[in-house]
């Protein structure tokens, strides 16, 4: 029983800190804040995958989005050395396009949670799907020729791209 509790409130607090790091990322000014906010995101939505007893795909999030994809980020950042001189000055009309887009995206957003099945968020799953072993099993098992297609397949691009890359030599 206090372990649905904690469970619950663990839910609860890695869900508000998501939610404000995310605001947190817009409403920043600073680019290279905004980008460690969202890798605070990153391991607050990780947490959540382990509350979901989907470790694997926590695992990943974190070596791939937290790791990976915001380094590349701040890369980037630091190359174009953003300077709000150089920044060209937005139109009005597009800042307030943009404001009422975000507006519309967010009463779909509202409507269609209003329509989900609350009973998934008071009842966390506690079934064993999530778990690295039952996921290379049934990848293995059920899905092997899939999966030893789409391995070919990245051999064949791998190869495509090195050809692609290689400098001709006369």
């Amino acid at each position: 029983m206090t372990q649905d509790y904690l469970q619950r409130y663990l839910f609860l607090i890695l869900g508000f800190f998501g939610v404000l790091s995310a605001l947190m990322v817009v409403f920043t000014k600073n680019p290279i804040h905004s980008v460690l906010y969202l890798v605070l995101t990153f391991f607050s939505i990780a947490g959540e995958y382990i509350l979901l007893n989907a470790q694997f795909i926590a695992i990943v999030n974190v070596i791939v989005y937290a790791g990976a994809i915001m380094v590349l980020f701040l890369f980037v950042i630091m190359l174009l050395n953003l300077n709000k001189e150089t920044e060209p000055h937005k139109n009005p009309y597009l800042k307030f396009a943009a404001v009422v887009t975000g507006g519309l995206m967010l009463i779909v957003l509202v409507g269609s949670l209003k329509m989900a099945d609350t009973t998934a968020i008071a009842t966390p799953y506690q079934g064993q799907k999530g778990l690295i072993s039952n996921l290379g099993f049934v990848l293995f098992h059920d899905f092997l020729l899939p999966f030893e297609i789409s391995s070919i397949l990245f051999l064949a691009a791998m190869v495509g791209a090195v050809m692609l890359g290689k400098k001709d030599i006369k």
